[in-house]
């Protein structure tokens, strides 16, 4: 059965669904109702046809949908699907007929991009269950939406000698090591900062380290509101790095859970969109400032190698740890995972604006056009192109929250070293219980090459 076209200049021309063929493959990209723990009757999948989810423009893609209840597939039923372009409009939609446990329906794109696919099944038993799936379309060619002001760099450097002249004036405070953390020191260090706030976070060493021996890493912090992340330090201390935590805000250390969900319910709210109309007061920018004092800080501790500088973060974190890398040269290796604060003005083009949407419609239906500009100061698909040390992207096809399209748009525009891993079933977070183990195995081992003098890779 063939559905009329739709969505024609945003390049979704046509959208086909054809139950009853199975797709015959050794392995397929999927998500599922099921979250592989909890007891579940009827289970809901969607996949690609490729294992690998990448396709061309104009190529068509099939996903594969199945139903089962109780393990076994269901002879007859009726699954709901939506068809879109990275969950932007245009979408179409849709009903599909499952015999044999198994419908399929298909679509393509003709523009670089991502397809996504998401099916409901009304469950007598357990509610409507939900399964995504994407594929994404030549996204090596994924580009910003906005080129860089052209101003952009000078901005920056004018935020870089405002706190060049500003004292750090650190504030270190030792306190007890976990009793299971054996042969680490911990400070709660405070340091100040442009931007509106302070820096705020743990820092942990090696109670035996020498001068002039470690390398050094900085962890940034995920959206929210919280304590910094006391015990992620010193586990890298315990590797033998300097490495310190900082929480997005500036915020006191050590208080309880209760202040800091006053804060996120009250003070800092909005903090997600505060200042957007001013690229000046945009709140991520006083973020990045403080990533880079951070930065700074690490740099000035005698235990550190002269060399060996890394950052690493996820969703926010990520987009922090692209800023990070961006401001401070002398960073020598980061990893961004799922990373957010990409590409917003992808709504100003029809297509998905990064985390965290800050650009709001006015009266006439269209993008506030004063957001848009002061938004693109603050950009990861603008800071991208200012890194030049070797990155390593973590993405997750099916994200709804730091959507696929705007961390390609960032990727693709980085001029040094780098290098993606692809998670065609993942959302926003990780389906690999040994995700973290990977996460460290390669910081260790990304230190130990550059110690050693090897050539940067990501």
């Amino acid at each position: 059965m063939r559905i009329l076209p739709f969505g024609r200049s945003f390049g979704l021309p046509i959208l086909a669904f054809a139950s009853l063929c199975f797709l015959g493959v050794d392995r397929l990209s999927a998500t599922s109702s099921w979250d592989g723990k909890s007891p579940a009757e009827y289970v809901v999948t969607v996949e690609t046809e490729k294992p690998d989810a990448l396709y061309k423009k104009g190529e068509d893609v099939t996903f594969k949908i199945t139903l089962e209840q109780n393990k076994q597939p269901v002879p007859e039923g009726k699954v709901y699907w939506k068809i879109s372009k990275d969950n932007a409009d245009p979408v179409q939609n849709g009903t599909a007929d499952i015999k044999d446990g198994v419908a399929t329906v298909s679509g393509k794109l003709d523009e670089p991009g991502f397809l996504r696919c998401d099916v409901n099944f009304a469950s007598p038993s357990q509610g409507n269950l939900t399964a995504a799936a994407a594929a994404g379309i030549d996204v090596t060619e994924i580009r910003p939406t906005l080129p860089v002001p052209d101003d952009f760099v000078a901005f920056w450097e004018g935020k870089k000698k405002e706190l060049a002249a500003l004292p750090m004036d650190p504030k270190m405070t030792e306190v007890p090591a976990p009793a299971d953390r054996p042969g680490t020191r911990v400070f709660d260090v405070q340091l100040a900062c442009t931007g509106g706030a302070p820096v705020s976070g743990y820092y942990s060493m090696p109670t035996d380290a020498k001068p002039k021996s470690a390398p050094a890493l900085l962890i940034v912090d995920g959206a929210g509101v919280r304590n910094s992340d006391f015990l992620g330090p010193i586990r890298y201390a315990q590797k033998g790095f300097i490495a310190m935590t900082i929480n997005a805000h500036g915020l006191p250390n050590g208080k309880p859970k209760e202040f800091y969900s006053a804060l996120d319910s009250g003070e800092l709210k909005d903090y997600r969109v505060r200042g957007r109309d001013n690229r000046d007061n945009f709140y991520f920018v006083g973020m990045y400032l403080r990533v880079l004092r951070a930065l700074q800080f690490l740099q000035a501790q005698p235990e550190w190698d002269g060399h060996t500088l890394m950052i690493m973060g996820g969703s926010q974190g990520g987009g922090q740890a692209i800023a990070g890398a961006a401001l401070e040269p002398k960073v020598t290796y980061t990893f961004t995972a799922i990373p957010g604060l990409c590409d917003f003005a992808g709504v100003t083009a029809g297509r998905i604006g990064g985390w965290p949407k800050p650009i709001p419609k006015g009266p006439d239906g269209k993008p506030d056009p004063v957001v848009v500009e002061a938004t693109r100061y603050a950009d990861g698909t603008n800071m991208a192109t200012m890194i030049k040390s070797p990155i390593h992207f973590y993405i997750g096809f099916v994200d709804l929250i730091t959507p696929p399209t705007c961390e390609y748009a960032a990727y693709n525009v980085i001029p040094g070293p780098k290098s993606v891993e692809n998670r065609p079933s993942n959302g926003h977070g990780h389906d690999d219980p040994k995700f973290w183990n990977m996460v460290s195995e390669t910081l260790i081992n990304k230190a130990k090459e550059q110690q050693n003098g090897a050539p940067a890779t990501p």
